[in-house]
This record gives structure tokens, sequence and C-alpha cells, in this order.
């Protein structure tokens, strides 16, 4: 519990993670300010294309912004100690080791779940309070008909930072892991996109971008991801993208100095 305690004072001592909060947080004010925009080209547009019109979820779309943020937030609670060299000190009053990443893995994930859900929902209800029953209802449904998909995208959320985690605690390098979970929200997808199929598609469905959809079965025929894995099969993969370097890292904790 000490080691735990310790890890909360370190993570919310630090400047740098409320202002990394307040930007995921302001997901909210950006999902508002989008949707008084389509709101407002919406009532400008003509009948005949008021029925055509369509809106992404934005809560969906948006949903990148929290997850970058609280990715780099799980890498800095690792790489900054690395660079400032008090892993050193950590290490030495905490000779067992793991017990330091596991308390980091605690915080990290706890602080990104509750990060989620506050701006996943949050950008929900503001777009459904906005938007009304414009865009063909597209957030007039019921609220029960929406919440896995809402659950499942949160969940997203602290995935990512602990992904950061063990990305920070395998490279030690802020830049690098920063630069791979980049690469796993913009890059990867449109390289895969432009894969010939069935690739394309099979590869599409192991992204993180597409896994709440398919962990609700609640998939898009024109999403530009794949669409194929069960859904208990998609909860598994989005689990592994945090465990795995996480279990790594656990094992290189104790094999290398600090």
């Amino acid at each position: 519990m000490s080691v735990l305690t310790s890890e909360w004072l370190k993570i919310r001592s630090v400047r740098s993670t409320h202002l990394i909060l307040s930007l995921s947080l302001a997901t909210i004010l950006l999902g508002f300010a989008l949707a008084v925009s389509a709101a407002g080209m919406f009532d400008q547009a003509s009948p005949e294309r008021q029925s055509a019109a369509r809106i992404a979820d934005l809560e969906e779309v948006l949903a990148l912004v929290p997850q970058l943020c609280m990715g780099i937030l799980g890498t800095l609670a690792i790489t900054g100690e690395y660079a400032t060299g008090l892993i050193r000190t950590t290490l030495t009053v905490v000779p067992r080791r793991w017990p330091v990443l596991a308390a980091k893995t605690a915080v990290m994930g706890a602080l990104g779940l509750i990060i989620g859900v506050a701006a996943v929902f949050g950008t929900y209800f503001v777009a459904r309070w906005t938007l009304g029953d414009r865009f063909s209802g597209a957030y007039a449904g019921q609220f029960v008909d929406k919440l896995p998909l809402l659950v499942a995208t949160s969940l997203t959320v602290p995935t990512f930072a602990l992904l950061g985690l063990g990305l920070g605690a395998l490279l030690r390098s802020t830049a690098g892991a920063i630069t791979i979970m980049a690469g796993l929200v913009y890059v990867i997808p449109m390289i895969i996109g432009n894969i010939p199929g069935p690739w394309s598609e099979r590869l599409g469905s192991l992204m993180i971008g597409a896994l709440p959809r398919e962990i609700t079965g609640d998939t898009l025929t024109t999403s530009w991801y794949g669409a194929l894995l069960p859904p208990a099969a998609a909860a598994a993969v989005l689990a592994a993208y945090a465990a795995l370097p996480l279990l790594s890292a656990a094992w290189l904790i104790h094999r290398r100095d600090a």
C-alpha cells in the first residue's frame, strides 16, 4: 500500500499531469463546439439535404484525444523517472522491483478509466443535448442502446494509459513510446487500409479503433477498419494491448540495471 501511495503522490505532484488531464477533458468542449457547428449547418440546409445528412459519433471520433493524452501520461510516469535518475532511488527503496511497476499500473489504470468515462460519456451527452433529433435521429435513440459502445470506447483510454506505461518501461524513451502509440492510431491504420483484401480487413480488425464496435457487435459497414472479430476475441485483443507490454516490462525490470 505504501508503494501505491507513493506512486499516486508522484503522479499528482507533477505539473504535466494536470495539463494532460485538462487536455483530455477538453474533449468534451471540443465535442460541444463540433456539435454546435454541425447543428448550425444542418439547420441552414435544404430539407432534401437534411434528409440525407449524416454525422459520425463524435464521442467515438474524439476518443483519440484522451487516448493519446493518457498514453503520453502513462509513458511519462516511468520515463520521467529514468530521465531524472529517480528510478534508482525508487528501486533501492523497493528492491523487489515488480511492486513499483504494479503500483504504477494500478494508478494509471484507475486514472485512465476515470478520464475515459468522463471524456467519452461527457462528449456523448453534450452532442446528444446539442443535436437533438437532427441527422436522422443519430443522437435521439435510447441511451441504454448506446451504453455498451460507450463503455467499450471508454475502456480504450485506460488501455492506452497502460500501453504507454508498458512501452515506456520497455524503451525508457518518451519519444519512442509516443511514436509507437501515434503510429497505432494514425499511421498503421492508413497503411492497412491500402493493403489488398482480405488482409486489409483481417489486420484492420485488430486495430484499437475497431475493437469497441467489435466488442459490442455493433459494426459499421462504412468503417475503414475490419469487423471480423467476435466480441470475446475483440475484448481479449484490447486487453493484450495493455497486458503484453507490461508483462514484458515486468520480466525485463529484473534483468537490467536502472
